[in-house]
């Protein structure tokens, strides 16, 4: 096994996390990270918030529960180690409605379920306190919750997989995956790399790439673009840490929120919108091959009769600051339209089932010597760490799949 060759499909953080665990469990063991992109961390890595989760809303026992309090505990250290920054600026999440409130009580048994270190609810007077611009009847204080630079992050893991004696392979577009007698080969046009075994983390492209290499249909990959706000600076103090809605269960996305980043700059958002290409960053960026494949999954049909109210409200959001800003005013009142301006968007890999059903946990396949990550959505960059201890366990054969 030392002498064993590992390919890593995705250098985002997932797929550097888990080539680095297995260069260092596994020593002697070459590891080969194959991108795409000319640069590490460059899709959903490199456009997330950098919120480190502390892991209130993942159901108990589920992956993302357990992955997402070992890792934000190893990404802590690791940060520390590496002198990366790591700033646990607390989180409110806040109930604005007697409905809201009824759901924070229930998450507050989800919370202390995955133990969410020094989890404590807050009356309307002491949110205030933490956080004097904002409002709600109650909250749930989050003091663990952090922020970090995550594409920092990913480089670092990078180094270290290097260091090790591996290699980050760039401007390598995977195209086609064949099964050996006692290997594969992953090519991308006319170069190749043979490997003993093979772990796709190819995040917008997971589906795609895993058909490759023989993997399912199922679940597909719907990119939904997520949609900043940056406030001025002469209103970013009024915000202190992260202050978040209380979620609605029937929904995967959290809601647009305030985040405080580790430079100082505060966000607000995303909102989630259907994206019309794969990395759909911009409006005008339109597939038409994206949009037939994702017509023909049934799926989008199913997905579309049970959320269509909720979609036709986030497109008018991004089309409109006031309305985008609208919600987001319910719990921080002095910040409205004219004190934001759009900054950078994101595009969310969400995985859909055939029926329609959003896939929430996380959801890893293992079909002999390839091992794919099919849904990797949030807390996957704060879990990343502990993502690639299961995998690597997986791939050496110290566990078996789940």
């Amino acid at each position: 096994m030392a002498d064993e060759t590992i390919a890593v499909v995705g250098a985002g953080i997932v797929g550097l996390a888990v080539g680095r665990e297995i260069a260092h469990r596994r020593p002697g063991t070459r590891v080969v990270v194959l991108e795409k992109e000319a640069d590490v961390a460059l899709h959903q890595t490199g456009h997330n918030s950098g919120v480190v989760h502390a892991g209130i809303y993942y159901k108990p026992g589920s992956l993302k529960a357990r992955l997402c309090a070992r890792g934000r505990d190893l990404l802590r250290d690791y940060c520390a180690d590496r002198r990366l920054p790591y700033d646990e600026c607390g989180k409110l999440v806040v109930a604005v409605s007697d409905d809201d409130v009824a759901r924070l009580d229930r998450l507050a048994v989800t919370a202390a379920e995955n133990l969410v270190p020094g989890l404590r609810r807050l009356s309307a007077a002491e949110i205030r306190d933490l956080e004097p611009y904002a409002t709600g009847l109650a909250a749930l204080h989050s003091p663990r919750t952090a922020v970090t630079d995550f594409t920092g992050v990913a480089r670092a893991f990078a180094e270290d997989i290097v260091a090790s004696g591996g290699e980050i392979r760039l401007r390598f577009p995977v195209t086609r995956v064949t099964r050996l007698r006692h290997g594969l080969e992953v090519a991308a046009g006319e170069e190749a790399v043979t490997a003993d075994r093979l772990v796709i983390c190819a995040g917008l492209h997971t589906d795609t790439v895993s058909k490759l290499a023989a993997d399912g249909k199922e679940p597909r990959i719907i990119p939904f673009r997520g949609e900043y706000m940056r406030v001025a600076d002469e209103k970013a103090h009024m915000v202190r840490g992260l202050i978040y809605p209380v979620p609605d269960p029937r929904y995967p996305f959290l809601g647009v929120h305030f985040t405080r980043r580790v430079t100082g700059e505060v966000e607000v958002g995303p909102n989630a919108v259907p994206a019309l290409a794969r990395e759909g960053y911009r409006r005008s960026r339109v597939e038409a091959a994206e949009l037939l494949r994702i017509a023909c999954w049934p799926g989008t049909w199913h997905l579309a009769r049970q959320h269509w109210r909720t979609g036709i409200k986030e497109l008018y959001g991004s089309l409109s600051a006031s309305a985008y800003m609208k919600a987001a005013r319910r719990y921080v009142p002095d910040i409205g339209a004219r004190d934001v301006v759009r900054t950078k968007n994101g595009v969310r890999a969400q995985a859909l089932d055939r029926d329609g059903t959003l896939v929430d946990d996380f959801r890893i396949h293992r079909l002999g010597r390839v091992t794919t990550v099919r849904n990797a959505p949030s807390p996957a960059a704060t879990s990343s760490m502990a993502i690639a201890e299961h995998i690597a366990g997986l791939v050496l054969g110290d566990r078996e799949a789940p």
